[in-house]
């Protein structure tokens, strides 16, 4: 099923650096002076001033004008600190290795993407077999002169001769779609817009696909919201206007649909989504009657239904119904009254995070303390054996198809890039099929989970990664990141930018605070809407353990996260402006108020309530980082990061966030935002704007934490 996760992750990155200057020198700032406004607003009966309501308007002179005078300061105070360019130099260096994702195996031709260390964008290959030389099916580093165009999905046809794909220009959420020809290498005339949030999904005559779109936007398609998707079959060969509508939903405007056919061809799985809860609807349709309906087979949004495949019609779930940290059921689609159903699979002490059918088994990926395990079990549920992982950390893919006899998968850790390994289900044996070569020695580091307890007595986890032998006296320059919403799960990854952290003797932590999915549905829960203040509570008390346990000091402590953790930033940094020496909100979600008034905002109402509704208001206004800035408050250095084409969480935010909180700073630390032009939320960013924003970002938490950096 495809699993939608509208709140992107951004696996924020880190630093270290040598001092020649101290922070005091470049204090006195002088920031624009942003307009400010009498908007009020009335919310239940409580006014709410919003004095720089017009920085939402991105396309207007009066925000490009502040925009421009920011980054000039911003800029002008990155410029001055010497060893940004020796930090860019050792990002450059570190970043340059072949990396691979896992094949997919389609017309015994097999599919993945390659980058050789510097391009901009992956380019995606194909082989004729797997040992074969592959050649280039599409490179994206063409297709524009700076790398701000990139693939953005892709649907190999059955038989492997075909290959629906979107492409994505400066990081926006919107795509278009195109057909290659798989033997020539050359585009055929279709061509498809305002596609968002879909994936394609080709029917077995290799004729046509599935794929979801909106009309086209009256208004700004950088800001407008998102609603009323339809789900759409395009013939080859069509123009997009003759595209036979399969399912809309008039009377929801919040339904979006996701469809996919079956393997053996004979349905149209459509999966139902609405915001960003993790539960949905499932709708199927039979492909080999002509205008079959679309039949509503569980219909009452209360639950995760994630389809794995069909054995004719009985139907194969991962699910979280009377199971929330997940099960495995088969629905007989004859008799699909609940009495019917059968458990293959039940709940365990662990999370099931993924489930695949390879090999005419079941290949079911696990969360053990957010720490992958993968346990193969027969088709009837039967346990037959764990997969041999390299070691802690995380593996993602085991994907292909039913009577398939091998799978791929990619295994990373926090000091480990992702090696590709090639599972044969027969022998239960794993083969490395693409080993990265990185300029960088991981035994000189050390990883280990901790424990400590939240402000209401919660345990929760904690991953720690540092040089072996640090010493535990409160001077460890320490970077704190989290994510904590969406039922997105943290788990040990590979980033180059952590990396240089790494190198220039800084802690790497990560918590797996409660919003998350790392514990299932109740650890999720925990941490959205009314009870959203315990995902703040988990991380103050991270820091607070960090400093208690001689880790790291306040002076020495730097905090970050990206969307849902940018507001995660922005809301401990107003409620504790005291425990952090440098704190990096990116792309977040800052105006708690307004936030589902654009693009597709309203989909999170799911995990954050909406202040439309009395009491939602009372506990978003409580925290929303815009509205709990003080005047008068000593606030530690701050970057705050956004780009120009963020259509994910629109610009708006960090705007009001930044003049706010300019206004408002009473201390003498730097408070800056930083404005990536011709990209967007994270996806599909290109390298060197990786690199520039990284070596931007450590040189500021550096040169603020008075680290020392030698890069030699």
């Amino acid at each position: 099923m495809h699993s939608l996760r509208l709140a992107i992750i951004l696996f924020a990155i880190l630093l270290p650096m040598l001092t020649t200057f101290s922070a005091a020198q470049t204090s006195s700032l002088t920031y624009p002076q942003a307009r400010r406004s009498d908007q009020v607003d009335d919310y239940h009966g409580t006014k709410v001033a919003d004095p720089y309501r017009w920085l939402e308007d991105t396309d207007s002179a009066e925000t490009h004008s502040w925009v421009e005078a920011e980054n000039k300061i911003t800029f002008g105070y990155l410029e001055q600190i010497p060893y940004r360019q020796s930090i860019r130099d050792r990002l450059t260096k570190l970043w340059n290795y072949e990396r691979f994702t896992t094949p997919s195996q389609y017309g015994g031709r097999y599919f993945f993407q390659h980058n050789t260390g510097l391009q901009q964008q992956n380019v995606l290959l194909v082989a004729e077999s797997l040992n074969a030389e592959p050649r280039i099916l599409l490179d994206p580093n063409t297709l524009s002169t700076d790398g701000t165009v990139a693939l953005a999905g892709e649907a190999i046809s059955d038989d492997g001769k075909l290959m629906a794909y979107g492409l994505a220009a400066s990081g926006s959420d919107w795509t278009d779609w195109h057909v290659r020809d798989i033997d020539t290498g050359k585009d055929l005339a279709d061509d498809l817009k305002w596609v968002k949030f879909s994936g394609a999904s080709w029917t077995k005559d290799n004729k046509g696909f599935f794929y979801s779109r909106y009309d086209e936007p009256k208004g700004a398609a950088m800001r407008d919201t998102n609603y009323f998707q339809k789900l759409y079959y395009h013939r080859l060969g069509t123009a997009q206007s003759e595209d036979k509508l399969i399912y809309e939903r008039p009377d929801n405007k919040e339904m979006g649909f996701a469809g996919d056919v079956t393997d053996d061809g004979h349905y149209l799985i459509v999966s139902v989504w609405e915001g960003t809860a993790p539960k949905n609807r499932l709708y199927y349709k039979d492909l080999t009657q002509p205008d079959s309906p679309v039949v509503k087979l569980l219909d009452d949004f209360d639950a995760k239904y994630d389809f794995i495949d069909n054995d004719g019609p009985v139907f194969w779930f991962q699910t979280d119904l009377d199971a929330p940290r997940g099960r495995l059921i088969a629905i007989d689609t004859r008799h699909p009254e609940r009495a019917n159903w059968k458990t293959l699979v039940a709940q365990g002490p662990d999370t099931l995070e993924f489930a695949h059918a390879v090999n005419n088994s079941f290949f079911l990926g696990y969360l053990k303390d957010a720490r992958t395990e993968v346990r193969v079990h027969e088709l009837t549920g039967a346990f037959v054996r764990n997969v041999d992982l390299p070691g802690i950390g995380t593996a993602a893919g085991f994907g292909g198809k039913r009577h398939d006899k091998e799978t791929f998968y990619a295994f990373t850790s926090f000091t480990s890039p992702a090696t590709v390994y090639r599972y044969d289900p027969q022998a239960g044996k794993s083969t490395v099929f693409r080993l990265p070569k990185v300029d960088f020695d991981p035994n000189r580091y050390e990883t280990k989970q901790v424990f400590y307890h939240s402000k209401d007595g919660t345990r929760v986890p904690m991953f720690l990664t540092y040089k072996k032998g640090i010493k535990l006296d409160g001077e460890n320059p320490t970077l704190l990141y989290a994510y904590g919403g969406f039922d997105i799960s943290l788990t040990p990854f590979f980033s180059v930018p952590n990396v240089v952290w790494l190198e220039m003797g800084g802690i790497y932590a990560q918590p797996n605070l409660r919003g998350g999915g790392e514990y299932g549905e109740e650890w999720h829960q925990a941490g959205m809407k009314l009870k959203k203040q315990n995902v703040f509570d988990d991380f103050i008390a991270a820091a607070q353990w960090l400093i208690d346990n001689k880790y790291t000091s306040t002076p020495k402590l730097a905090i970050r996260g990206g969307s849902n953790g940018g507001l995660l930033i922005g809301a401990c940094v107003t409620q504790r402006p005291d425990l952090f020496g440098v704190a990096l909100p990116e792309v977040g979600v800052m105006d708690m108020l307004r936030f589902h008034k654009f693009t597709i905002g309203w989909a999170w109402t799911s995990d954050y309530g909406s202040s439309d509704n009395a009491e939602d208001f009372k506990a978003l206004y409580a925290y929303s980082p815009l509205h709990n800035l003080k005047p008068g408050t000593k606030y530690p250095p701050t970057l705050i990061a956004t780009s120009d084409h963020d259509d994910r969480v629109v610009p708006g935010h960090s705007f009001k966030f930044a003049a706010t909180m300019q206004a408002d700073q009473a201390g003498p630390a730097p408070i800056l935002i930083r404005i990536e032009v011709k990209a967007g939320h994270g996806a599909g960013k290109s390298i060197t704007k990786l690199i520039d924003e990284t070596a931007d970002t450590w040189s500021f938490v550096a040169h603020n934490l008075n680290m020392k950096v030698d890069l030699q």
